[in-house]
């Protein structure tokens, strides 16, 4: 399967050799591109085999995020990264772990489906469908780059989108409005 063209459009906004987190990586398709690249890549999922081949210069941490202690910090701090990737997948109660996991300065390329999805296809139920709007709201501490929320043909489904970057560790905010429309 091919890396998501919303994770190849706003990759350019990771740094070279930039480390990177992808959250219930599944198949490793997104590792192995980064990888691929230059960065060095984590992959955190409950079943990592097939990426152990897909991805196999890859860090992966075999975990169920939503039922175990998230499995990347110490001490009670969450390990950060350079980048942040989570596509197809939602957690509710581990969103504010996935945003603590963005560096200062870092980027986070999310997407998953919205509300609206059950019309096409799986998933279908309001737990992992985003609200309309949700993935802003979630995204507000973020400056976010870009955002989009509708329908996609090939294959049907609804999404929502962002791709967002995390104000450097003296606060400065990297753009001047957090809701810049491209």
């Amino acid at each position: 399967m091919s890396p998501s063209p919303w994770i190849l459009r706003w990759s350019h906004l990771l740094e070279p050799g930039a480390a990177v987190l992808d959250v219930a990586c599944g198949a490793g398709r997104h590792l192995a591109w980064f990888g691929t690249r230059g960065h060095a890549v984590t992959g955190i999922d409950r079943d990592i085999e097939q990426a152990r081949h897909t991805a196999p210069a890859a860090q992966l941490v075999h975990a169920d995020i939503e039922s175990s202690p998230w499995p990347l910090q110490e001490d009670g701090v969450v390990k950060t990264f350079d980048g942040v990737i989570v596509t197809n997948y939602l957690c509710r109660p581990l969103m504010d772990t996935v945003l603590a996991s963005v560096a200062p300065g870092g980027v986070l390329l999310y997407e998953t489906f919205a509300t609206g999805n059950a019309r096409v296809g799986r998933p279908s139920r309001a737990d992992f469908l985003l609200q309309s709007g949700e993935l802003l709201t979630i995204c507000a501490p973020l400056d976010i780059v870009a955002y989009e929320q509708g329908y996609l043909p090939d294959p049907p489904r609804f999404v929502q989108r962002v791709a967002a970057l995390r104000p450097p560790s003296d606060g400065t905010r990297l753009l001047e409005s957090s809701r810049c429309a491209l």
